[in-house]
């Protein structure tokens, strides 16, 4: 079907829906001479008489009722779908999918999330745990949580927590037991505790101002 087809059609079901040019015109933001001349070429192009016109009323042919009866529920459902998209621009609705990573999961999503349910009931959120930082995009998120570092140039982010901080740690048994280290490099000689990254390698210590980690 030409799109010049579609139009021709909505424009017939308007005026026999109507029963009017002046009111199909209104209903659809156009002339009613436009809407005359739409009506003309589409009889012509199907050689068949839509609709029947009198200075006083418009009504359709047999034929026109019957391309009606086929078209008519098929508007009718399209403008009652238009109509429910109401309920996305007055309101916070719908399912709401999020990727992101176990620490941000604990130390974000586990204080902010309550909140926002409570706010906006008629959100329903999904949270994937991944620490392979999957692709957001790709595996069809609407957000994600990563860290600064770690976001694309071309992703749209916005802070969602404070800096986070790293220190390295030992009880104090360790260091009963083995030298404090004093510099970065002296942690290769001691028994550190490694976070594995899902793809496999190890997260590496990183410290502001080292070459190495």
């Amino acid at each position: 079907m030409e799109r010049a087809d579609l139009n021709d059609l909505l424009v017939f079901a308007a005026i026999a829906q109507e029963k009017s040019f002046t009111r199909a015109a209104a209903r659809l933001d156009l002339t009613p001479s436009a809407l005359s001349h739409a009506m003309r070429a589409m009889e012509q192009r199907l050689g068949v008489k839509l609709l029947s016109r009198t200075t006083r009323s418009v009504a359709p042919t047999e034929a026109g009722r019957r391309l009606l009866q086929s078209v008519g529920p098929a508007f009718s459902h399209l403008e009652a779908g238009f109509e429910a998209l109401s309920e996305w621009r007055d309101a916070t609705v719908g399912n709401l999918r999020i990727t992101t990573f176990s620490v941000a999961a604990h130390s974000v999503l586990a204080r902010k999330l309550p909140r926002f349910l409570s706010q906006n009931p008629g959100v329903r959120v999904e949270v994937d745990v991944d620490d392979a930082l999957s692709d957001i995009v790709a595996g069809g998120y609407d957000a994600g949580i990563r860290f600064g570092g770690d976001v694309e140039k071309d992703m749209i982010a916005v802070r969602v927590g404070p800096d986070t901080r790293c220190m390295v740690v030992a009880t104090p048994d360790y260091f009963a037991r083995h030298p404090a280290p004093h510099t970065p490099a002296e942690l290769h000689a001691h028994n550190c505790v490694g976070y594995r990254l899902t793809g496999g390698g190890l997260l590496p210590w990183d410290f502001p101002g080292t070459a190495g980690n």
